[in-house]
């Protein structure tokens, strides 16, 4: 299923894409949660009632009539890892980052959360934008110390993720917390592809364009620490709960290791695309007074 949270004429609601049309399960079907966060957190049986909702008697929008929101607008943890590509592991050192011999986790406050198709504020504070291309896993069962083999079985399904990033605003926080988090700078969606309809997520093309122009290009199989391996790493540390979402990095070619550094500018339209899983796409606008 692809799994979306949208609004229609004043009201959201979340629903289920079949073809051009979003199927609206809250109105469908009343015992079904409010909320992508809600229905994942019922485990594998309220995701079967949503599958067994008939689209031909459901409630239904053209996909074009409806506005698309961020899929989990309200996760209770957005992680992302850094430096998971050689080749940008290489860019950054470079560009002076200190790398460790281990995985690198940061947060993402969730107050950055945005929409697919929003725009992204460039700070008021800043002129130092820059795009990450991601793929993200939205973890689907509460579950901790999880061996990496058993790994696949708590997520729920992929999302696209843009880590957008204020590069001076990173450096002030050793844990670039600050930086990754500015409001707006968390773009996600357009849905959540279901893992039973990804093959091997560890078989996809991602890229970022910026007005149209390849920045980024990579398959995730080039992840230095596959997403079986980072659910294992993290949930040593802490529970992982239905709706968490994990940023899985971003391969080489950001604006700010390109020589000399390409940052983002008001007007700029950044779009990521993973085969098989969507796009989205924001344009960079001057911060709102």
């Amino acid at each position: 299923m692809k799994l979306v949270t949208f609004s229609h004429r004043g009201r959201t609601s979340i629903g289920k894409v079949e073809g051009t049309r979003v199927i609206d399960l809250a109105a469908a079907d009343p015992a079904l949660p409010a909320t992508l966060r809600g229905l994942l957190a019922g485990g594998r049986g309220l995701l079967q009632r949503a599958r067994d909702v008939d689209p031909e008697r459901a409630p239904a929008y053209p996909l074009a009539d409806v506005r698309l929101e961020a899929p989990v607008p309200d996760p209770g943890k957005y992680l992302a890892i850094g430096m998971n590509y050689g080749k940008h592991v290489i860019e950054a050192k470079r560009a002076g980052v200190d790398v460790p011999d281990s995985q690198v986790w940061f947060n993402k406050q969730v107050s950055c959360i945005n929409g697919p198709y929003d725009p992204v504020h460039m700070p008021r504070v800043s002129d130092k934008l820059d795009y990450e291309a991601e793929l993200g896993v939205v973890i689907g069962t509460r579950c901790r110390h999880v061996p990496a083999a058993q790994a696949r079985d708590v997520i729920a399904g992929y999302l696209v993720c843009n880590d957008v990033s204020v590069r001076d605003w990173q450096r002030r926080s050793a844990t670039m917390t600050l930086g990754k988090s500015f409001n707006t700078t968390g773009p996600i969606g357009p849905w959540i592809v279901t893992d039973d309809e990804v093959p091997d997520p560890l078989a996809l093309t991602l890229r970022m364009r910026v007005n149209g122009e390849v920045r980024q290009e990579a398959r995730t199989g080039e992840m230095i620490y596959s997403i079986y391996e980072q659910i294992a790493y993290l949930s040593t540390v802490m529970t992982l709960e239905p709706g968490d979402i994990l940023a899985t990095g971003t391969p080489s070619g950001v604006g700010a290791a390109m020589d000399p550094p390409s940052f983002l500018k008001v007007g700029d339209v950044m779009r990521v695309e993973i085969d098989g899983i969507g796009h989205i796409e924001n344009r960079v606008i001057a911060e709102p007074a």
